[in-house]
């Protein structure tokens, strides 16, 4: 096999690797969670300044660190209601209300 074939083996087990660890990662850096969002880094240094996003300071209190499952549930917390849900919604109150 050639020098360059084996450099592109390496390479692309170098990056399922990579993929494997972020994915089973609990705690993720910065660049990871923002990454894992799909945000811009300075749009995630804007949430956790506006603490608006869930975040730990390192030790040293100069690093963030993000959670995967808390970042999980605050991408989810924000659901919206398909048409469905606010038809049967709309439907339950005329019945308690007895509207018609």
């Amino acid at each position: 096999m050639s020098e360059i074939m084996e450099e592109e083996y390496k390479q692309v087990a170098d990056l399922i690797t990579a993929n494997m660890i972020f994915c089973t990662k609990e705690v993720l850096t910065s660049e990871e969670a923002a990454k894992y969002c799909g945000f811009s880094r300075s749009y995630l240094y804007k949430l956790t300044m506006n603490r608006q996003i869930p975040h730990y300071k390192g030790p040293m209190g100069k690093m963030c660190y993000f959670n995967r499952q808390e970042l999980e549930q605050w991408l989810q917390s924000n659901r919206v209601a398909m048409e469905s849900e606010i038809n049967q919604q709309a439907q339950s109150y005329c019945v308690r209300n007895r509207i018609k």
